[in-house]
């Protein structure tokens, strides 16, 4: 699978679409997901709830983790409630790029 598509670069940082999988046994990236219509995501299972934000501030703690950067500088831009989601990460596009490539060869 191709990691660049699970990201793309903005002007001011990068967008990083994920799978979230809350309630699981631990938190985690597990590699690339790929969903029936060939759409293709960063897989991230989390132990926290579902429940009041809880699942999405352990998805930003793990990829903030991962790729090294503060966790002020992501948010969840869509897919608030859902489990397809888009991270926006505020940061230097080229910087980034490489830490999403590191984070998506998997």
């Amino acid at each position: 699978m191709s990691a660049q598509s699970v990201f793309k670069l903005t002007d001011d940082g990068a967008q990083l679409f994920v799978r979230a999988s809350p309630g699981s046994a631990k938190d985690e990236i597990a590699g690339l997901w790929q969903g029936a219509d060939k759409e293709r995501r960063l897989a991230v299972k989390v132990a926290a709830p579902p429940d009041k934000g809880k699942a999405n501030a352990s998805i930003i703690k793990l990829l903030a983790k991962a790729l090294g950067v503060p966790k002020s500088t992501l948010s969840v831009s869509a897919g608030e409630t859902a489990r397809l989601k888009t991270i926006t990460i505020i940061g230097e596009p080229a910087a980034l790029e490489q830490a999403l490539r590191e984070l998506t060869e998997l």
